[in-house]
């Protein structure tokens, strides 16, 4: 697992540059309307999709939702990164009020609504204000923006078409919500204070990192500040022998702020050529270890900066 990690950071790496403030330590570098990103060398997409009743399921329910999950992961684009992310983030007053609670109407039946929006505060109080969001986000390589959005809205059918199978849905989200979740991580307890005008930020010159970033940021060994809160990273090395079926479960019911990530990263491209040399390497030898005359074997060098698998100039063995 490391070193499919390894791999996929030296993929992944760019150009370090020494920020000079909280706003250049941000690798967003340009952001489109649609809800596309420039995060360092790459194109990146979100998608919300929403829960299905897995814990009240029988046991065949169970399966059969798993092979469904395990179906929406193996039609995912191979070119592309993916990460799935469980956010824990604290309830918007605002929101909450204007999308989850009932105003009264003066028709003499508000004793019900307000009875209604009681059980609702109790339910929220419970999970000490927080909400569990669920995302996806696809990342490719840089490329024209037209092809860029082309490709998304493939991905973006092939999304829906998959989780509208497992009883869910995947829903693109704009550039403001993403915007909003970096706000909200960022400056817990602001919530309510967001806002975000892109044509006005625009006229005004304003950094849209500006609206985002935390008033100050630290490393420090074993935790990190930021804007006057702490925080940890933690990271999962290997998977145990055995695991359960609501680890992911058990790892996200926390009453905290979270970000709980997994990541899929592309597979390793393979040098096919070198494969079909070493193949064909092993046939002569055991043609010739029967006493038969294998085809005659030179040594041939040639550069292979083509390859991952071959970085450099090497000694091939060519047939």
């Amino acid at each position: 697992m490391m070193k499919s990690l390894l791999a996929a950071n030296r993929s992944e790496k760019d150009s370090f540059r020494i920020p000079h403030s909280v706003q250049q330590s941000i690798p967003i570098r340009r952001i489109y309307t649609d809800g596309i990103w420039q995060v360092g060398q790459k194109y990146s997409k979100t998608w919300l999709f929403s829960d299905i009743n897995y814990a009240a399921s029988s046991l065949d329910d169970r399966r059969s939702i798993f092979r469904s999950y395990g179906a929406v992961l193996n039609s995912l684009p191979t070119d592309a990164t993916a990460k799935i992310t469980i956010i824990n983030r604290r309830l918007n007053p605002v929101d909450f009020q204007r999308t989850m609670l009932m105003p009264e109407c003066s028709d003499g039946l508000d004793y019900y609504r307000g009875e209604y929006n009681q059980i609702i505060l109790d339910k929220a109080a419970e999970s000490n204000n927080l909400v569990q969001e669920k995302y996806i986000t696809l990342s490719i390589g840089l490329r024209k923006i037209e092809q860029t959005r082309a490709y998304f809205r493939r991905v973006d059918t092939n999304l829906s078409a998959s989780f509208g199978r497992l009883d869910s849905g995947a829903y693109a989200i704009s550039c403001s919500d993403r915007l909003r979740l970096l706000h909200d991580f960022f400056r817990p307890g602001e919530e309510a204070s967001f806002r975000f005008d892109l044509s006005a930020n625009i006229k005004r010159g304003i950094d849209f990192r500006d609206l985002i970033c935390p008033d100050g940021l630290q490393f420090r060994a074993g935790y990190f500040e930021m804007g006057g809160k702490f925080g940890r990273v933690l990271f999962m090395r290997d998977y145990a022998s055995f695991i359960s079926d609501e680890m992911i479960k058990d790892l996200s019911d926390f009453s905290r702020n979270l970000l709980l990530t997994f990541f899929r990263f592309p597979p390793k491209k393979l040098c096919v050529r070198c494969k079909a040399e070493s193949s064909a390497w092993k046939r002569t030898l055991h043609a010739g270890s029967k006493g038969r005359t294998g085809r005659t074997i030179s040594q041939r060098r040639f550069p292979m900066t083509w390859s991952k698998c071959a970085p450099n100039r090497k000694t091939c063995w060519k047939i």
